[in-house]
């Protein structure tokens, strides 16, 4: 019979800074530590910081565009310094899972950036542009070149029946102008075009946690990432800690009205929460306790007293949150409580 994780009804305690308590920071990328081009706010102090004290930092991303050597130029010239096998990828996993099916040399259509290419050839595999070139398989990863003669190339090989895979289904990324859509909306469009699923490597499904567990050899490992969906769900179901920073496409609200699956061990509102014990979230006759806030569940609705750091307030929200809802579905009202927090 599978055993399953209880239910999370808070954060976590830490008494030690979180990159004390843990050896291997596995952290996401795009609204973690950089948003577009540039580095978000904290993000390099925080990580030297971190690195200076012995934690290793591994950057695990769902973006299978670059290759781990362009990416790793890229942290270093932002200021941290990473070098390519500090760097695992979507394309790398899909690589990896494509291997497993196909023989050695198999032509694969290849429907992404240089980052899924050069992860195929990795795998001795062969990326080709055409169904003229005779593939055994299509693979789709994000490229912001991509057009619609390539995703309609991808929709023409699915429909022939040729194995389909994708190196990950988040529908949007954070870029420094906003939300833009993300290689699953690409995706679904060939779903969408054919009527098919394909076999998806990234967060939060197993091959990814695969791939960074074997390249990583992480013993105590921290996922640390912006997204439910993706990163925070990929610990859950690793079996692994999770630090969710506020940096990305996650907000206050969202994060209250998580499921189980998608609620983090931590939070903080940015990386310096690496850097510091995590408080206890304390159950009270009055409700959840946490810095100087105190939450509770009344008639439907949250309320949320007292004052002090933002994100204390909403560990003590998602506390009284997550208990009333259980492992279900929460209908608490939560938007006066969330109004205070000014997050």
């Amino acid at each position: 019979m599978a055993r399953h994780a209880p239910v999370r009804t808070r954060t976590e305690a830490s008494g030690r800074p979180l990159s004390e308590a843990y050896d291997t920071a596995l952290l996401d990328l795009d609204g973690v530590v950089y948003a577009g081009g540039a580095a978000i706010g904290h993000a390099v102090d925080s990580l030297a910081a971190a690195r200076s004290g012995g934690m290793h930092l591994a950057y695990v991303t769902n973006n299978a565009s670059r290759t781990p050597e362009a990416v790793a130029e890229h942290l270093t010239r932002l200021g941290v310094p990473a070098g390519t096998g500090d760097v695992i990828t979507s394309a790398q996993a899909v690589a990896r899972l494509i291997a497993d099916q196909l023989p050695a040399g198999a032509r694969v259509l290849t429907i992404g950036g240089e980052g899924l290419r050069v992860a195929l050839r990795e795998r001795g595999l062969e990326p080709v542009d055409s169904l003229e070139d005779e593939p055994r398989a299509v693979v789709q990863g994000f490229d912001p070149s991509l057009g619609w003669q390539q995703i309609a190339e991808a929709a023409y090989a699915v429909a022939r029946g040729l194995p389909w895979f994708a190196s990950n289904t988040d529908l949007t990324i954070p870029t420094a102008r906003g939300t833009a859509p993300g290689n699953g909306a690409l995706v679904e469009a060939v779903r969408i075009a054919t009527g098919k699923r394909p076999q998806v490597a990234g967060k939060p499904l197993p091959p990814m946690h695969r791939e960074t567990v074997l390249r990583t050899g992480a013993e105590r490992p921290l996922v640390v990432g912006d997204r439910l969906d993706t990163d925070i769900e990929g610990a859950y179901a690793g079996g692994v800690d999770s630090l969710l920073v506020l940096t990305g496409v996650t907000d206050a609200a969202h994060l209250v009205a998580a499921p189980p699956r998608h609620r983090p061990t931590y939070v903080a509102a940015d990386l310096r929460g690496l850097l510091t014990p995590q408080p206890e979230v304390a159950a009270g006759a009055d409700g959840f306790r946490c810095g100087g806030w105190t939450a509770s569940v009344r008639d439907g609705a949250a309320e949320l007293d007292g004052d002090g750091e933002g994100v204390d307030g909403l560990r003590a929200l998602c506390a009284a949150v997550w208990t009333e809802a259980g492992d279900g579905e929460t209908a608490v009202d939560t938007e006066k409580a969330l109004a205070r927090l000014g997050l």
